[in-house]
């Protein structure tokens, strides 16, 4: 692994602990309560969008394979809609 791809995995790393810590404080304090001028889900929307930044590096840098990656979300999707009561609308 180059420096480079050890970078984004690092602060992919990161990311993903303020994605947790984000729904931890909804969990706490409500999806709407506001701190420091944010919503909770304003403010989760955020650090998603930094996740989000850094998947898209993840494939860009072939850290990752998207086909591989594609083919686990349509596992994860199916498993969901078979175990779980979250209503999902796609066909994957």
């Amino acid at each position: 692994m180059n420096n480079q791809d050890h970078e984004i995995l690092s602060i992919t790393q990161e990311e993903c602990s303020e994605v947790i810590q984000a729904i931890s404080k909804i969990f706490r304090f409500g999806i709407d309560t506001e701190w420091q001028g944010e919503t909770n889900r304003e403010h989760l929307e955020e650090e998603i969008g930094d996740l989000q930044a850094m998947i898209n590096l993840l494939i860009e840098h072939k850290v990752v394979d998207i086909k591989n990656v594609e083919n686990v979300t349509i596992k994860k999707t199916l498993k969901l809609k078979k175990w779980s009561s979250i209503s999902i609308t796609n066909d994957k």
